[in-house]
């Protein structure tokens, strides 16, 4: 295929890494999948902090507005936010949606589609709404998801990539996923071994795009069960999607990622997005 011979020469494979939604099992499933298959995902990004040290401040910067627009390796629109971390849009409190709504599980956040509605954060494509947050940014982080099923998948969308994109970003693992003691350890294990980059090479970040479409499985006030559906390789001509199922907990006033202690793949393929939300 013609995408998979584009980087031939970088030694990658499109159709292997060619969504956020595949790449997301190095950290996702949890970090001893990583360690245990010997990072090779780790795209040779860098040096890591020792475990505790705090993160390189890469994304504390206090600059704002955006540089000029890119575009992502399926041609699309993405906004570049001067500050790397991200730029937070007004919101419209209005525009939340409630449980009464008939659209509750299936409504899109509002602004995505729009202009800054998707940014280059250090690398990868996330989404940024105008309805259900985030509302800040704060020392690298991304944070202010609306109790939702709409700020559920923005935090979800948001802290996979994020993640993917720096692995070893240690205050993002401690405040926005809500691991347990033993994932923590293997977390700090595999920093300290190097296995896992601070920031992730343009050659991986590139295929960090943003998701085609989303669904809500599962919805209550303490925890949502949410896929995401990235473009993938296509087969036979046709066009598949990695769908990756990602469980958010209600934790101190916001949405964190429940990485699973399961071995097995969390992404499977998918040939049609039909009863998935897009955009």
């Amino acid at each position: 295929m013609k995408d998979k011979d584009a980087d031939s020469d970088r030694g990658i494979s499109f159709g292997g890494i060619a969504s956020a939604a595949v790449l997301a099992l190095i950290v996702v499933v949890g970090v001893f999948m990583y360690v245990n298959h010997g990072g090779s995902h780790s795209g040779g990004g860098g040096g890591t902090a020792a475990p505790g040290a705090p993160s390189p401040a890469a994304g504390s910067s206090d600059a704002t507005g955006f540089a000029a627009p890119a575009v992502d390796v399926f041609g699309r629109r993405v906004d570049v936010p001067n500050n790397p971390a991200g730029q937070v849009l007004p919101q419209d409190p209005g525009k939340e949606h409630r449980a009464s709504d008939q659209d509750w599980l299936t409504a899109a956040p509002t602004g995505i589609t729009a202009q800054h509605g998707w940014q280059r954060v250090f690398g990868a494509s996330v989404p940024f709404s105008t309805s259900d947050g985030p509302t800040r940014i704060a020392d690298g982080l991304a944070t202010g998801y609306s109790h939702t099923p709409q700020g559920a998948v923005l935090a979800a969308a948001q802290i996979t990539y994020r993640l993917n994109a720096r692995p070893a970003d240690r205050d993002l693992y401690v405040h926005q996923v809500k691991a347990s003691a033993q994932q923590l350890a293997a977390y700090d294990k595999a920093r300290s071994a190097g296995r896992l980059p601070q920031q992730q090479p343009e050659q991986v970040t590139r295929y960090l795009v943003a998701p085609d479409a989303f669904q809500i499985e599962n919805y209550a006030d303490d925890m949502a069960i949410v896929r995401l559906a990235a473009r993938g390789p296509t087969n036979d001509g046709k066009q598949l999607w990695a769908a990756v199922r990602l469980v958010m907990v209600w934790d101190n006033g916001d949405w964190r990622l429940k990485p699973t202690d399961a071995s097995g793949s969390q992404t499977e393929y998918v040939d049609s997005l039909d009863g998935w939300t897009k955009w």
